[in-house]
């Protein structure tokens, strides 16, 4: 999530609706100019329990941001307290109970993406192997229950954590012990930026499916593949899900701007803390008539910061964010954004890809989303057959997309290597779900505590 580094107050204000609309617009950039980010996420654990360390003790989160400062990272406070990093790489952040996240750099290709991850993945190691700490590629907490987590010192995260349980029931889970791979892409105008938020809310579901990895909870199976995917199905309805209005006619960054005037506020910050807005209304920000900043209008950066309190499969900002994925090892922290780079930002394949989805009633694309989480590549596909059957064909559309871009590496290696893991999966049929119960249900004979050693960076 995102994290503050200064006040609001400098920031334009908002006198109108029509500001709104425009910041979406500012986000438009030719295909020259297109950049990848990539975000994930992961579980800290302590080596000698696998408890996971709290911000303040010896060798926990905040030791964890000090030592990389070894390697050129700049702290960001709040209150005092260290709370995230600022670097050459992007930045490092703190999820609700200190799941740790790199926010990498815009960069241009993929190469660069899996590069960036590497550095980033052999700095916690180093760290982690001086403080005791270890690292763990999952969607979900294994073996914790929420009480055994600890909470991160950050103002937004206290809001949400008293506001959560008021508007569903799995609101905390999603805070406290979940972990996800995302990436952020561009586009060229808003007729680009429609066609690509359509692709990506109906393929969501398969990106889902391939990186289905949280089959546990709080020591045993949940019964589910992407347990992680299913708790948005009930974490703040106002906020989430897949979208209907994206699909209909007329649908652009004005239909977007209306959705985010109704999705109920959490905080707005100023002066270095988060005041408390929790289910209060922008609309009324907007007519100066918040009750909690009476006669104040909001700054762009309120705005920008309302942008990042929704959780829908697909989001925008002046980006579009692609946030379907599970938390999992290094090669699928590489191979998320080669699936979405592949059929989004090379016009054929995303020609392809909208061919392929384009007569999904929004009954389909809900029942997809719905039936995934527990089958994974087994869920029903609409017209008949599974989501399997598809999977090979939209990777074949992605692997087009990323030989047109024809961007190589020192070795003459194009990007198309980075599906690789995605091919093995729809080859096997196996999902890494599945993968994980197998063990638990052979080698392991039920100790679930050998997926630390399977899932540790």
């Amino acid at each position: 999530m995102t994290t503050k580094t200064d006040s609001a107050t400098d920031s334009p204000i908002i006198e109108s609706r029509d500001q709104l609309i425009a910041s979406f617009a500012r986000g438009e950039k030719p295909p020259e100019r297109w950049r990848i980010g990539t975000e994930h996420e992961k579980f800290v654990y302590r080596t000698a329990d696998h408890g996971a360390p709290s911000w303040d003790e010896p060798g926990g989160i905040r030791d964890l941001l000090v030592e990389l400062q070894q390697h050129g990272w700049q702290p960001v406070e709040e209150g005092g307290k260290i709370i995230a990093l600022n670097g050459a790489d992007g930045s490092v952040s703190l999820e609700p109970a200190g799941q740790f996240e790199l926010s990498g750099a815009p960069l241009d290709n993929l190469h660069q993406t899996c590069a960036e991850t590497g550095r980033h993945l052999d700095q916690v190691k180093a760290a982690g192997e001086k403080l005791g700490i270890g690292f763990l590629g999952l969607g979900m907490w294994p073996d914790k229950r929420r009480d055994e987590l600890p909470i991160m010192p950050k103002g937004r995260y206290a809001i949400m954590l008293r506001h959560m349980p008021r508007v569903g029931s799995m609101g905390l889970d999603m805070m406290l012990r979940t972990c996800t791979i995302q990436v952020n892409l561009d586009y060229a105008s808003e007729a680009d930026m429609v066609k690509k938020f359509r692709v990506g809310l109906a393929l969501q579901p398969l990106a889902t499916a391939l990186f289905a990895n949280s089959p546990f909870t709080e020591g045993k199976p949940n019964g589910f593949l992407s347990y992680r995917s299913h708790i948005w199905s009930d974490t703040d309805p106002a906020r989430t899900g897949m979208l209907p209005f994206v699909f209909e006619d007329g649908f652009g960054y004005e239909r977007y701007a209306d959705y985010m005037l109704d999705v109920p506020m959490y905080f707005v910050y100023r002066d270095g803390r988060y005041i408390d807005a929790a289910g209060l209304s922008f609309r009324d920000f907007l007519k100066g008539e918040l009750t909690v900043l009476p006669g104040e209008k909001p700054t762009l950066d309120d705005w920008n910061d309302h942008l990042s309190t929704a959780f829908p499969e697909v989001r925008l900002k002046t980006f579009l964010e692609m946030r379907g994925a599970d938390g999992g090892p290094w090669n699928k922290i590489c191979a998320l954004p080669a699936f979405w780079v592949g059929l989004l930002y090379d016009s054929q394949a995303l020609d392809a890809a909208w061919d392929l989805v384009k007569d999904w009633s929004m009954e389909d694309r809900e029942a997809l989303r719905s039936a995934v989480p527990k089958l994974a590549l087994d869920a029903p596909l609409p017209g008949g057959g599974r989501l399997g059957d598809i999977a090979g064909r939209v990777l074949d559309i992605a692997h087009a997309g990323l030989a047109a871009r024809a961007r190589g590496n020192g070795a003459g290696d194009d990007e198309t290597g980075f599906l690789d893991p995605l091919r093995e999966i729809v080859r096997t049929g196996k999902v890494p779900a599945q993968v994980l119960l197998d063990r638990y249900n052979g080698a392991w004979a039920g100790d679930l505590d050998r997926v630390y050693d399977e899932a540790s960076f």
